[in-house]
């Protein structure tokens, strides 16, 4: 069983360590946060807990694996730390700002003979597996993929606040937070896309509310949509040479149901996992303890060509975080 430290004291963390502990590859033993009593107060649903404020002793306790969920900003030089102290890392995405950090991170969990992983939850699910397998002797001619929910700190953005979630100081907006869904679905479905470009409707700071972006492969596009201040009920749609597969949503997927061009159905076998984030736990605790390098090569591929994909939206969208300007 891996021993688990948590950085992040957000809802996000609970949701994670509720799917970690339901697996049974985990076991919590550690909490960061700034302040203990902050530790002290989200870790109070759990047993024999250790609380930090301190990072650097925090790191050199005894856990071999972290969950990271701290603002976007931060993750990359905590995976620095947790990587350059032994300990396997799990990145909330997304995990990094730039494409170059994933790359630093990669040589650093080499050199120090660790795993690290980006917590995109759709990346691993089944359902895509399977509609994979399904689409491999059609001709994709392009796709339709929309992640957009109105956000929880909408409230405050519109009192005058500025949440960490739509933050330039903290690497916000609905293209990192919710568009990265979309991008992880087509690096999945359909490989490493040629280019990308992306518009939006942004903030002052720049940061981006919802936008628009396309996806470019050599025979089809895929367009994407993101959004934070607009929720989308549409399902996402690929489109064939045969007919529409229509799938309810981007990420944890319920149903994927085929439409040929004279109207017949097909209905994938798709079996969804009981928690969102139920088979991202598994893979990375399968990776991390019975090591298959090819799949875990492809991970990391994969997550890089994510990262430069949303490096080259934010450019064309003029979408700069505070340590750019």
């Amino acid at each position: 069983m891996l021993k688990l430290g948590v950085i992040g004291t957000g809802a996000i963390s609970h949701h994670f360590i509720e799917a970690a502990h339901a697996s049974g590859e985990y076991k919590l033993v550690a909490v960061y946060s700034r302040k203990l009593e902050t530790a002290a107060t989200f870790a109070s649903r759990y047993q024999d807990i250790q609380l930090f404020d301190q990072l650097e002793d925090f790191f050199q306790s005894s856990f071999d694996v972290v969950y990271i969920a701290s603002p976007n900003s931060l993750h990359f030089a905590q995976a620095q730390a947790a990587l350059s102290a032994g300990k396997h890392v799990i990145l909330e995405k997304p995990a990094v700002t730039q494409p170059q950090e994933w790359l630093d991170l990669k040589q650093t969990a080499e050199k120090k003979h660790c795993f690290i992983f980006e917590a995109a939850r759709n990346y691993h699910e089944e359902a895509f597996t399977t509609i994979k397998n399904f689409l491999a002797d059609k001709q994709v001619l392009g796709a339709d993929f929309n992640y957009a929910k109105y956000s929880s700190k909408m409230p405050d953005l519109l009192d005058g606040q500025t949440p960490n979630v739509f933050s330039d100081r903290f690497a916000g907006g609905a293209l990192m937070d919710l568009g990265i869904y979309p991008l992880y679905a087509a690096i999945r479905l359909f490989g490493k896309a040629q280019g990308a470009t992306y518009q939006a409707q942004q903030l002052d700071n720049s940061i981006d509310l919802n936008g628009d972006g396309i996806l470019f492969y050599p025979e089809f596009q895929v367009h994407i949509k993101a959004g934070k201040n607009i929720t989308s009920n549409l399902p996402c749609e690929i489109y064939t040479a045969d007919g529409t597969l229509t799938l309810s949503t981007i990420e944890h997927v319920r149903s994927a149901i085929f439409t040929n061009h004279k109207g017949n159905q097909v209905q994938l076998p798709i079996q969804q996992a009981p928690h969102t984030m139920t088979e991202e736990v598994a893979a990375f605790a399968q990776m991390i303890q019975q090591p298959d390098q090819t799949l875990y090569q492809n991970c990391l591929d994969d997550a890089g060509s994510v990262h430069e994909l949303l490096y080259t939206m934010r450019q064309t969208a003029g979408i700069r975080f505070e340590e750019e300007k």
